[in-house]
């Protein structure tokens, strides 16, 4: 059971159907939806980063744990052809749903939700944390260095590379030959990618353009014996 308490924020597990309805509430507004609930959440493990002054809600996920030969019902598999990670022999974990409520931005709030993840990973040897990362809005013109960086600097390895799936998808490793602007590129990738990427995460070759949510995602993983040592150092000292 999570339980983590950093000055301002505190990091729990749902326990109860209104603590998940609660992170769909903040979900679903922070995705300008109507309602955002899913077969999934059923599944999962949902995470709640509460402000400890007033008890609010400022950022949420959900974990669902897989193995290997579950990789098919995952929610990321809707988008991606996983079969590559059907032969992963590790415990995997499929982190989803990230938001942080836009009136409450504060760099600790993804400080302790990362502290969050990380005890959640190391309490049941998860090896492969994966997921969507998503950039805002459908119009790939927006984000071609930080796409170009992702290219040069951080794809999937062959042997575990997502295949498309989508119908409407970005070829960006096959279509862009620009060198990145590494600032551009930065200042362009959203928050949760970027800590994924210096925790030395993957991502697949392509992005999907989803309407429905009106975002460009990329399948991103982490594999966690390859995370940098001083990372995990900083992730663990948050975790404890």
């Amino acid at each position: 059971m999570i339980g983590l308490k950093k000055g301002r924020y505190s990091a729990r597990q749902a326990c109860s159907e209104a603590d998940v309805r609660a992170a769909q509430s903040l979900r679903a507004r922070c995705f300008g939806l109507i309602s955002d609930a899913d077969p999934f959440d059923a599944q999962c493990t949902h995470i709640l980063i509460t402000r400890t002054s007033d008890d609010a809600l400022v950022c949420c996920f959900r974990m669902m744990p897989l193995t290997g030969s579950e990789i098919s019902t995952s929610y990321s598999a809707q988008f991606y052809e996983l079969s590559a990670l059907a032969d992963f022999r590790g415990k995997m974990v499929e982190m989803g749903r990230f938001c942080v409520d836009p009136e409450a931005a504060d760099p600790d709030i993804l400080r302790v939700a990362w502290g969050a993840m990380t005890a959640y990973v190391d309490d049941i040897g998860v090896e492969l944390l994966f997921g969507c990362s998503s950039f805002a809005g459908t119009e790939t013109g927006d984000y071609l260095d930080a796409f170009a960086m992702l290219k040069a600097r951080h794809l999937a390895p062959k042997r575990w590379l997502p295949r498309v799936k989508a119908p409407h998808v970005f070829k960006y490793a096959a279509r862009l030959r620009r060198k990145p602007d590494v600032k551009k590129a930065m200042l362009r990738m959203p928050p949760l990618l970027r800590t994924y990427l210096m925790m030395g995460g993957w991502v697949s070759d392509h992005a999907v353009v989803d309407s429905q949510m009106n975002t460009l995602h990329v399948f991103t993983g982490v594999e966690i014996g390859a995370i940098p040592p001083a990372r995990k150092r900083l992730l663990r000292a948050v975790a404890g």
